[in-house]
């Protein structure tokens, strides 16, 4: 039984200071395991690897963005910081590509042993400037964990902030839950909530109807809420430099406040 998968849910998001903000969207999201990503585009007529296709995901969407093989950057990257999964399997949560477009703000990498232990989770976060920054957060039974931000994301947030981040490991449900703090406390959550189905070319031509051309809604989503944010009076941030390293090893204060 493969272990990549649909998920279809909501994501929302909720502003709390200086004035409340909320909004929800349907969507949908891929976990492919990158050992079955070859696997997978001889399978599916609708899925491709590194190939257009009315779905796909390519190695230049992730990683070093530049066509290496993922699962080489992933390694090298767990191999730099100490944590050996001795082969086992590692699973991206990811937008996948819509007729060759994909913008995913979060992007989860799930990194096993090959005793089925979760080792560690990378969370690969991009913004809307083309930028990257990945937050490599070891981990020995607690999904929850809290880290300080390094990656300027949006112009209407500030830099000095920290994230809560609770999740599970996807099985037949997917949660993820994000608050981010400043020094006055919460400031904003954001959630995603979805349910397993198999991967295949019939939910796939299914889901292009019902979420049709998701990647382009998502790019299209996050301008408009930011239209509506400068309307509302947040004020803009100038963006700063991005951090050095494309990754960064957490230690993270593990329990969510």
């Amino acid at each position: 039984m493969s272990a990549s998968a649909l998920y279809v849910g909501r994501v929302g998001h909720t502003r709390l200071r200086p004035f409340q903000h909320s909004f929800e969207y349907r969507i949908y999201s891929m976990l492919l395991d990158l050992d079955e990503l070859e696997l997978l585009s001889r399978r599916l007529r609708l899925f491709s690897h590194n190939r257009f296709n009315l779905f796909g995901v390519n190695d230049r969407d992730h990683g070093a963005r530049d066509g290496s093989d993922l699962r080489a950057w992933i390694d090298r990257h767990l191999a730099e910081a100490g944590i050996d999964l001795a082969g086992g399997p590692v699973r991206l949560l990811a937008f996948p590509r819509v007729l060759g477009y994909t913008f995913d703000p979060l992007t989860i990498w799930y990194c096993f042993h090959a005793d089925g232990t979760l080792r560690a989770i990378l969370h690969e976060v991009k913004n809307t400037f083309g930028e990257q920054h990945g937050y490599l957060v070891p981990i020995d039974g607690d999904l929850r964990h809290s880290f300080d931000k390094e990656f300027f994301v949006s112009p209407f947030m500030d830099m000095e902030a920290s994230y809560d981040f609770a999740l599970n490991i996807p099985d037949r449900h997917l949660s993820v839950g994000i608050t981010q703090h400043d020094g006055d406390g919460e400031i904003l959550r954001a959630s995603m909530r979805a349910t397993r189905l198999e991967l295949s070319d019939r939910n796939l031509l299914r889901l292009f109807f019902t979420h049709p051309l998701l990647t382009l809604k998502i790019i299209t989503a996050i301008h408009w809420q930011g239209f509506r944010l400068w309307r509302k009076g947040a004020p803009y941030r100038k963006r700063p430099s991005p951090p050095e390293l494309p990754v960064r090893l957490v230690k993270p204060q593990v329990g969510v406040r």
